[in-house]
C-alpha cells in the first residue's frame, strides 16, 4: 500500500490579531504527497503558502485539521516533540544558506549530528563527506563559505539538510539568492536527489522556470489551493 508521506486534511489557520481582527491564512487545505515526489508550492505574497510551509515544517500549529508526516500525527504534539520531529524527519533548505562562516564545509554539514548526539567523530565525518560528494562537492570539504560560490554554499546547505536522513526535504526559495547558472546547478542537484535517491522534496518558489524542475505544482491563493497538477516536462532537465 502506497501510504502518503504527507497527509493533510482540512487544514485551517487563523491568526487572531486583536479581539475584533482575525486573519484566516488557511481555509481548509487538503493535500497528499507520495514518498519520492517533488512538489513545487507557488502563490503570491499573502496566499497562504508560507503559513502552509511553516505548518509542514512543524514551525507553526494549525487552528484545526490534521497533518500526518510519515505516519506521525503532528496535530497533537507538544513543542519538545515537534522539535524532535524537525530534527529527525525534516531537512530544511533556505534562501539564505545559513552557514557558519568560520567553519569548513564538512563541519557545517556535520552540525546537526553534533547536536543530536550519539555519533562518533569518525561517523559524522564519513556521513558528511558522503553527502558532500552526493551534491558534487568532493574535494571541497575543508573550504570555508567565503571560499565557495553561492551555488556551492547552497550545496553545502543541502548536504547539511540531509545529514539526519530526513523523511522530507523542505526548500524555501532555495535559488532566490542565485544567478541563472547557479540556479540551474542547484535544481539539477535537487533533481538528482529526487530521481536517484528517491528523496521527497517540497519546494516553495515564485519562479515558473524553477517550478518546472518539479513533478507537480500546487498553487495557493487566498488561503486555498486553486491548482494541483502535474508538470509536463518539455525538455531534459539534467545534463
Amino acid at each position: 500500500m502506497n501510504i502518503p508521506i504527507i497527509n493533510i486534511d482540512n487544514l485551517q489557520k487563523i491568526y487572531k490579531l486583536s479581539e475584533e481582527v482575525s486573519v484566516h491564512a488557511l481555509k481548509g487545505v487538503s493535500l497528499k504527497v507520495k514518498r519520492g515526489e517533488f512538489v513545487a508550492i507557488m502563490g503570491a505574497s499573502g496566499s497562504g503558502k508560507s503559513t502552509f510551509m511553516n505548518i509542514l515544517g512543524f514551525l507553526d500549529t494549525p487552528t484545526s485539521g490534521k497533518y500526518i508526516l510519515d505516519g506521525i500525527d503532528g496535530t497533537s504534539l507538544n513543542d519538545n516533540q515537534k522539535a524532535e520531529i524537525r530534527n529527525r524527519k525534516i531537512g530544511f533548505v533556505f534562501q539564505g544558506f545559513n552557514l557558519l562562516s568560520r567553519t569548513p564545509a564538512i563541519e557545517n554539514v556535520e552540525m546537526p549530528l553534533f547536536y543530536r548526539g550519539g555519533f562518533t567523530h569518525e561517523e559524522m565525518k564519513n556521513r558528511a563527506r558522503k553527502l558532500l560528494a552526493m551534491v558534487g562537492l568532493s574535494g571541497r570539504e575543508m573550504h570555508h563559505p567565503n571560499e565557495l560560490s553561492g551555488g556551492e554554499q547552497q550545496r553545502v546547505a543541502i548536504a547539511r539538510a540531509l545529514i539526519n536522513d530526513p523523511a522530507i526535504l523542505l526548500a524555501d526559495e532555495p535559488t532566490g539568492n542565485l544567478d541563472t547558472k547557479n540556479t540551474n546547478e542547484i535544481m539539477n542537484v535537487f533533481t538528482k536527489l529526487n530521481q536517484e535517491y528517491n528523496i521527497t522534496i517540497v519546494m516553495v518558489t515564485h519562479e515558473p522556470d524553477v517550478a518546472g524542475y518539479a513533478d507537480r505544482k500546487v498553487v495557493f491563493k487566498d488561503g486555498l489551493i486553486i491548482d494541483d497538477s502535474p508538470i509536463r516536462k518539455l525538455k531534459k532537465r539534467r545534463t
